[in-house]
């Protein structure tokens, strides 16, 4: 070898070795050998992953090391998973949900109100990622009945059933009070809101041109809109997301419709045509879904304003988790007036399994609050369910896919307007190391509709920001690494 050869190797062998002497210092944590899935750029490989200070520092084949270290041999290396519908804004469900791999769980469907306050009252008490949009339905609630309802499916069960009581529910409101509305929620966006959230089949009284005009709040905000669609007076199931469709189409308005599932019953062929359609013609909608045949609501909502004097047959349908009985016509108005949470059982598991493997259909848990009590298992297994009973049993969808749709989509969904979000839901270099690393062959939903808060199992590691949330299966007590996800104020 010549003398320059020589010392050029000599060089490269110092870089080499005084790189590595730096990458040692500086990683925090490397995950050795994990299947490393990142459903933006398709990478599904074997590789070594260093972290550091929060972020994803490296993603290599070399050996790498750190001041801790993670054998992944056999764990897949995915995204943390990303929940837009989850009602567990508390800290029992976010035990759950962390245990079923998710990351950043986010109330858009009902939101919040007051805004600022609510997210104050979860700072640095936050096992999980965690935000909201403005919600319509308690900020009606504090127009019409002066309540301050902040999450009100936190709320205790007594307490939720008084609302039914008040006015905001049920009054169409005033145009003054439309642009009262306008304001208040406009105020939740300057707070750090993601969006606007409605339930409109617990405000009955919001009228088409109250829903329509906040439509042009979003947009001209550059907001998403996340609906419960309509479900009296709506003109049927396809009336009801041909109303969001249009107001999305004729305002410019993002618009994301919750739990197609349950909205769309038989009809989700047709109504994912509709959205599809919207979409290849410029409108900006998306959807989600959560794989369960039953879902869940407040008894006491106006929901079931329509349910008066069915038979017991039909009441069956209805079950109470805290006992696990089905209903009748007793049971049913006793617990109306007490007030809670009630699973509701009937819908088909073809087209459910159907609905799953859609690959633009957002995941998404709706998952009820377990913070007093039993409740629907979506909120504890939703995530290991999808990967492992339908990705891995029945091979509905691959498992690209479904990770595909319970990270990278739901982050675009909210990255437009919260700049944190594009660093989230991937694997990437310079991504923060929001991580879930599960077992493909083992994991699966333990929660059952008698046994809700089951934590599910084969999900080995959850990392938030870099911080064990999940540890060898287990919660990692006394940590809170998670941070508000801020909407651009």
């Amino acid at each position: 070898m010549s003398p320059f050869k020589h010392s050029i190797s000599l060089l490269l062998l110092t870089l080499s070795t005084l790189g590595s002497t730096i990458q040692a210092q500086e990683l925090d944590l490397v995950l050795l050998g994990g299947r490393v899935m990142d459903p933006e750029t398709g990478l599904d490989a074997t590789r070594n992953v260093g972290i550091a200070d929060g972020t994803v520092a490296v993603i290599t084949e070399d050996d790498i090391r750190g001041r801790d270290t993670i054998d992944a041999t056999g764990l897949v290396v995915a995204p943390g998973f990303i929940d837009l519908h989850a009602h567990g804004q508390d800290p029992v469900s976010n035990r759950l949900q962390a245990a079923d791999g998710v990351t950043t769980a986010l109330e858009m469907e009902v939101g919040v109100y007051p805004v600022g306050e609510w997210l104050d009252s979860r700072a640095g008490k936050a096992l999980i990622h965690y935000g909201a949009t403005a919600g319509h339905w308690p900020a009606r609630a504090a127009m019409m009945d002066a309540v301050a309802l902040k999450h009100l499916p936190t709320l205790p069960p007594a307490e939720q059933a008084e609302l039914n009581k008040g006015e905001h529910a049920y009054r169409v409101a005033t145009e003054e009070e439309i642009g009262q509305l306008s304001d208040m929620l406009g105020g939740g966006l300057s707070e750090g809101a993601l969006g606007l959230g409605f339930g409109l089949t617990y405000t009955p009284g919001a009228s088409r041109l109250e829903f329509f005009r906040l439509f042009q709040l979003a947009a001209s905000r550059g907001v998403p809109v996340y609906v419960h669609l309509r479900s009296e007076n709506s003109g049927g199931t396809l009336g009801a997301f041909q109303e969001v469709i249009a107001n999305a189409a004729s305002t410019g308005a993002s618009a994301h419709i919750v739990h197609m599932n349950s909205s769309a019953g038989e009809q989700a062929r047709n109504t994912l045509a509709l959205i599809r359609g919207a979409r290849d013609h410029g409108v900006d909608v998306t959807t989600e879904a959560y794989p369960y045949t039953a879902g869940s609501t407040l008894i006491q909502s106006a929901l079931f304003d329509s349910w008066q004097d069915l038979s017991d047959e039909d009441y069956q349908r209805l079950q109470w988790p805290p006992t696990g009985e089905r209903l009748n016509t007793e049971t049913f108005t006793k617990y109306r007036a007490q007030g809670g949470w009630v699973i509701i059982h009937g819908r088909n598991e073809t087209t459910n399994e159907w609905i799953v493997a859609q690959p633009d259909v957002i995941v998404a848990s709706d998952g009820i609050p377990f913070l007093y009590g039993p409740a629907h298992p979506r909120g504890a297994g939703t995530y290991a369910r999808v990967l492992g009973h339908y990705a891995r049993d029945r091979k509905a969808l691959s498992l690209m896919v479904a990770l595909r749709k319970m990270t990278l989509l739901p982050a675009q969904r909210v990255e437009t307007v919260a700049p944190a979000m594009k660093k989230k839901g991937r694997v990437q270099v310079g991504a923060d190391a929001d991580l879930t690393l599960f077992n493909p062959e083992t994991i699966i939903d333990r929660s059952t509709y008698l046994k809700g808060d089951t934590p599910s199992q084969g999900i080995a590691h959850v990392l938030v920001g870099g911080t064990f949330a999940v540890k060898n299966s287990q919660i990692v007590e006394g940590v809170m690494p998670g941070n508000a996800i801020l909407g651009v104020r």
